[in-house]
């Protein structure tokens, strides 16, 4: 049997909170998962645009708004520098709409991850200054560590307005605003904004300023779907306030209330506007905006936001899908790589290159010569997944560069009780020689080291994590619990899915049961087909494991229509024929 932890354990509608009683009465099941994510009443489930935090209590945000307000009325030049990830494409299409609306001169500019690396660096605040020769800068979803970048831009004589929801523990830059609800004293009640949420908040402000001044401005909920879609991409977790905008969102996708690119996107993914959820934003639309900055320019991917133009959008769609596919098979190459060098790891005497160093009990750090760095990310977040221990991939800076002198840039993600960026802070105060440059959140990082200080960095990182305690390794599976025969339907698929915006932070319905195999498929030798049966069920129930653990369940060993499995899964829906019908999404299983 799977070990499965209850996420809440409950039997008795006694037993359930008081203010879930009444939905209890209606189903056990839906009132103890919502128990289980700390909701103690419907009410926390409230998605309307009046129960967002006030801006008032984001530090720094007035003035953020007056210098805005005063660019726009005295027609200075306003440069945006966004990010390459899709937060920094959907903040950057904000900022540009909106303010192209409320009449200002505005451009944008996004550093190409591959020339000039992350943040408002003084090399582009030089190329801003040399294209655009703006009067203020405007940066979204970075600047709070950019302090060189920031005293460059001033001594220019610019305005700087930083935008960003980044972690730090140092004071802010010295720039004429910093809006960031994680700087150091801000009182804003949610620290899960992303960088889209935040511009959101600095816009949403300005619009009403301007309104109540009888001056030219806009509505900027008219674009939700852009905060939405930036939101879930970037991981943000899904505390009320960023559930409301991304619920907003999906119903303004739904109506068609949205910007053209996106539904071009969801085109090329032959999906419907009418069926988005918040999980597509992650999975269907994410994956294609963040493809342009991590194989090519994200000036695509914003083009593609940007356009009101539908058979632009169509071409720019079409291109970012191109990209995302070319994306996938990097990766893949990728993986296959970072697997045979974990494998060749565990016979010591194989290990031949700096190319080839790992902790694989507590971590795995690797690097290679060729691989890319726009897809770092997505394979230390697999190794992660696979290897539950904190993952860095490095790849070069410049694939021509290769020297012990050069510099190689690592991508972080980590596992619940390791914050990764602390830990990689950790390292630099202790050894501030090994790394160059560093940012990000508690389980994800990014930063910038020479290729001769690899293995020093691995040996260092590697005193950081041997400190952590032993059972945060020991990855725990939480379950909401067993269904019942009824529930094996679309319609309690529907109602898990209205019932709440899930995603990271407020994880979707996770379900565990034993079931009789009755036949099983393997698809593309990695993935796994399963027909089931489960009592009380009148019919057979289809599942679909991806990327199949085999050890766990060993095909040689299933006796067809007798053999059992206990899994791990989701519910869903799948649509094959024009016909929908329910599906699990096993996410971990074992033969019996």
């Amino acid at each position: 049997m799977l070990t499965v932890t209850p996420r809440f354990s409950a039997t008795h509608i006694d037993e359930i909170p008081r203010d879930l009683q009444p939905l209890a009465q209606t189903s056990m099941t839906l009132a103890r998962v919502l128990a289980g994510r700390g909701v103690q009443d419907v009410a926390n489930l409230d998605t309307a645009f009046n129960k967002m935090l006030p801006a008032n209590s984001l530090t720094g945000i007035t003035k953020a708004v007056a210098l805005l307000d005063k660019a726009i009325d005295t027609q200075q030049k306003i440069l945006i520098v966004g990010d390459f990830d899709c937060d920094g494409a959907t903040s950057t299409a904000l900022m540009v709409r909106v303010l192209r609306e409320m009449g200002a001169q505005v451009e944008f500019l996004v550093p190409d991850r591959f020339k000039y690396g992350y943040g408002l660096t003084p090399e582009i605040v030089a190329l801003g200054i040399e294209t655009y020769d703006p009067n203020v800068i405007v940066t979204v979803d970075n600047g709070i560590s950019s302090h060189a970048g920031v005293e460059l831009a001033k001594a220019k004589g610019l305005t700087v307005i930083i935008t960003d929801h980044h972690l730090t523990t140092q004071a802010a830059p010295n720039a004429d605003a910093v809006v960031n609800p994680n700087q150091l004293g801000c009182a804003f009640a949610s620290k899960s904004l992303v960088g889209v949420g935040v511009a959101f908040y600095v816009l949403g402000n300005l619009a009403k300023v301007r309104r109540q001044a009888n001056k030219s401005t806009t509505q900027v909920s008219r674009y939700i779907d852009l905060v939405a879609l930036g939101t879930v991409a970037d991981v943000g977790v899904l505390d009320q306030n960023n559930r409301i905008l991304v619920h907003q969102g999906i119903q303004a996708i739904k109506q068609g209330r949205c910007c053209v690119g996106i539904l071009a996107l969801l085109e090329q993914a032959s999906r419907q506007a009418a069926d988005i959820t918040a999980q597509d934003f992650g999975f269907i639309l994410g994956p294609r905006i963040n493809a342009a900055g991590r194989m090519d320019s994200m000036r695509i991917g914003i083009d593609c936001l940007l356009t009101d133009d539908w058979g632009e959008a169509q071409r720019l769609a079409h291109q970012l899908d191109k990209l995302n596919q070319e994306r996938r098979q990097v990766e893949q190459g990728m993986r296959q790589q970072a697997d045979s060098v974990l494998t060749t790891l565990e016979n010591p005497s194989e290990q031949n290159s700096v190319n080839q160093v790992t902790h694989p009990k507590r971590s795995i750090i690797l690097y290679q010569d060729e691989w890319h760095q726009g897809v770092i990310g997505i394979v230390a977040g697999r190794l992660k997944e696979s290897y539950h221990v904190p993952a860095i991939v490095f790849a070069p800076a410049d694939t021509a560069l290769i020297e012990d002198d050069d510099a190689i840039k690592g991508s972080a993600r980590s596992i619940e009780g390791i914050h990764i960026r602390d830990a990689i802070e950790s390292v630099a105060q202790t050894y501030p020689e090994l790394i160059s440059h560093f940012g990000g959140h508690a389980m994800a990082a990014g930063l910038t080291i020479k290729r001769k200080n690899f293995e020093p960095f691995c040996k260092a990182f590697d005193e950081v994590i041997a400190a952590v305690a032993d059972e945060v390794f020991a990855e725990t599976l939480y379950s909401d619990g067993e269904l019942t025969a009824g529930e094996f339907t679309v319609d309690f698929v529907d109602s898990l899915q209205t019932l709440a915006i899930w995603g990271h932070g407020f994880v979707p319905p996770i379900f565990d049961g034993v079931f009789v195999v009755q036949d099983y498929r393997v698809l593309k030798e990695r993935h796994l087909k399963l027909w089931l049966s489960y009592p009380d069920v009148p019919f057979t129930i289809e599942a679909i494991w991806f990327n199949a653990d085999f050890d766990a369940i060993a095909l040689s060993a299933i006796n067809r229509s007798v053999s059992k499995v206990h899994l791990l899964y989701e519910l869903e829906k799948n649509l094959f024929n024009e016909q929908t019908k329910l599906q699990l999404r096993v996410k971990k299983g074992v033969l019996l």
